[in-house]
C-alpha cells in the first residue's frame, strides 16, 4: 500500500476544515473521537486519509493518504503518477483506460490535450488518464514502452492493447472505438 504524508498543525486541523494532499485529493474531516485517531474522507472517493496522533499533547500530526482509494473521475482526465497509475488502472476493472503520456515541452502534447479532454467528455464509459513523462515518471514510461511524445495507450483488462504515437486524434478515435467494441 503506498501512502503520502504531511504534516499539519493543530490549528489547520480545525481551520479550515479541508484540505489537498499530496496526491492532489481535497480532503475533508468528518468525524473525529477522543481517541487519537480522526477518519477523514474526501471530497470525492479518491482517497481516505486517516489522521493519527494526539493534538492535544503534539504539536503537528500526519496526514496518510491510501492510493489504493484512488480512482478516476468520470467526464474528466485524471493526471496520474507512477504512485497512482498502477491503482487507478486495477479500480477501472473492465473498462477501457486511454492514457496520454506526453511532456511539458512538447508542442504537439499542449496542441491535442484540448481535443483529448473533449473525448474524455464524449466517452463516459472510458477512463482517460495523463501521465508527464518526467524524470519523476521516468520508470514508469520505460515500462510502458514510450518512446515518442504523446503516446496514447489504450489498456483493458490491466494491459495495454492499442498504442497512437503522435498527436493524430483520428487515429487515436478509432483505437478507442476498436477496443470498446472488441
Amino acid at each position: 500500500m503506498a501512502f503520502h504524508s504531511l504534516t499539519l498543525s493543530p490549528q489547520s486541523i480545525h481551520s479550515p476544515p479541508s484540505l489537498t494532499c499530496a496526491a492532489k485529493h481535497r480532503i475533508f474531516f468528518c468525524s473525529s473521537s477522543s481517541s487519537s485517531s480522526t477518519t477523514c474522507f474526501p471530497s470525492s472517493e479518491n482517497a481516505v486519509v486517516r489522521l493519527s496522533s494526539s493534538i492535544s499533547r503534539r504539536r503537528d500530526c500526519k496526514v496518510r493518504s491510501s492510493l489504493d482509494m484512488a480512482g478516476p473521475t468520470i467526464g474528466q482526465v485524471t493526471e496520474v503518477n507512477k504512485d497512482t497509475f498502477w491503482p487507478i488502472v486495477k479500480a477501472a476493472a473492465d473498462k477501457t483506460v486511454v492514457l496520454d503520456m506526453y511532456t511539458q515541452w512538447c508542442g504537439p502534447c499542449k496542441v491535442i490535450a484540448p481535443r483529448f479532454q473533449e473525448l474524455s467528455q464524449k466517452y463516459s464509459d472510458v477512463v482517460f488518464l495523463k501521465l508527464d513523462c518526467n524524470q519523476e515518471n521516468k520508470a514508469l514510461a520505460k515500462e510502458l514502452g514510450i518512446r515518442v511524445v504523446p503516446t496514447f495507450k489504450i489498456l483493458k483488462d490491466n494491459k495495454v492493447v492499442k498504442e497512437v504515437t503522435g498527436a493524430k486524434i483520428d487515429d487515436l478515435v478509432a483505437a478507442i472505438e476498436t477496443v470498446r467494441s472488441g
